[in-house]
């Protein structure tokens, strides 16, 4: 049985057995390898003829990917998420999207049609 509170810290991790402020698994977390190419798609199937913008292949962590899903879908002015490594823009907004990118440095290839 895992430990998730302790009258010393509060709230514990049940990884590390830390006070969650200072959890050190979120450190240890792998980072998705990639070729160093940023992937860019239109996808449609499976969203209930709903538009998405798929971003690929980032090579962050999920805090980063997480902020820098934030930033696109702000920069896009739409709505999504950031999960499992793939950051999903709702709308069309490719171009957009790729210009971001290459802007923060990244080398982006638009795949599919």
């Amino acid at each position: 049985m895992a430990l998730v509170y302790s009258t010393d810290h509060g709230r514990t991790c049940p990884g590390c057995r830390q006070a969650l402020a200072a959890c050190i698994c979120k450190a240890a977390l792998p980072v998705a390898a990639g070729d160093g190419v940023v992937r860019v798609s239109r996808e449609k199937q499976g969203r209930g003829g709903k538009t998405v913008t798929v971003v690929r292949g980032l090579a962050l962590d999920p805090t980063a990917l997480t902020a820098t899903g934030k930033q696109l879908r702000a920069a896009c002015g739409a709505g999504g998420a950031a999960k499992d490594g793939v950051i999903e823009v709702q709308g069309d907004h490719v171009e957009r999207v790729m210009s971001w990118l290459t802007q923060a440095g990244h080398r982006v290839k638009r795949v599919g049609g």
